[in-house]
């Protein structure tokens, strides 16, 4: 658990809960997330200490993927080796220039004028005014696992074992049920911080309790009757 600012975003507190899980010996072998935690920077760089995160990543945000029509990124072959790139027509991709973008490390990709101006698919291709497509890809082993990434999230197999990291909706209705957790007690971030640390103990402890004297928690999602029921017999 880790208390920010508002206005941190959540992507910027992955790497700091998993360096702190392992300076603990604490490391998980799978880290379900949802998909504020994640960018394919992180998953990569788990995936080299041992720590697969299970968890959606964002879809392609080009035009042609949001549309569902033309030719996304995917449909592009590259080869790594040659350092050139295949258009879905089988033309070769005439430069390749390394950047940075946002701070991260990036490799523009650019066909040809000539094949783009008579290609009989541009329009489905790009709209670019200058006439030829561009292709913005991550360094080699991040393009490979998010594409990795991006292709399992999609299987059945995938989305049921995702599924299961919805039990920690259900820990953390429990903290605002038990402990209030949703409004501060005090002021300040160090002392916002120690009130979650104490509420994350209390909720472990009636946990625990439930789990040795066989009691079973309620589920997420019920309704008041359930609620009341549940009250009546517990």
């Amino acid at each position: 658990m880790r208390t920010t600012d508002a206005t941190v975003p959540d992507v910027k507190a992955t790497a700091g809960i998993q360096q702190r899980l392992a300076e603990r010996g604490l490391a998980p072998g799978e880290h379900y997330l949802d998909s504020g935690y994640p960018s394919a920077d992180l998953v990569t760089a788990a995936a080299k200490n041992g720590i697969a995160m299970v968890t959606p990543l964002l879809a392609n945000h080009s035009s042609q993927a949001r549309a569902a029509e033309g030719f996304a990124k995917s449909a592009f072959r590259i080869d790594w080796t040659t350092r050139t790139v295949r258009c879905p027509e089988g033309h070769a991709s005439t430069g390749r220039h390394p950047v940075t973008q946002h701070g991260r490390d990036a490799i523009v990709i650019e066909f040809a004028k000539s094949d783009c101006g008579s290609c009989p698919v541009k329009d489905r291709c790009t709209s670019a005014v200058r006439g030829n497509r561009m292709l913005t890809l991550r360094p080699k082993e991040i393009h490979e696992t998010t594409a990795k990434a991006r292709t399992e999230q999609d299987t059945p197999a995938r989305r049921t074992k995702y599924a299961l990291r919805a039990g920690i909706e259900g820990t953390v209705n429990q903290a605002l049920d038990v402990t209030g957790i949703r409004r501060a007690r005090y002021r300040g971030l160090p002392k916002v911080r120690l009130q979650h640390a104490f509420s994350a103990a209390a909720v472990n402890v009636v946990r625990l309790d439930a789990y040795w004297s066989d009691h079973p928690l309620r589920r997420v999602r019920t309704s008041r009757l359930e609620r009341l029921a549940y009250q009546l017999t517990a």
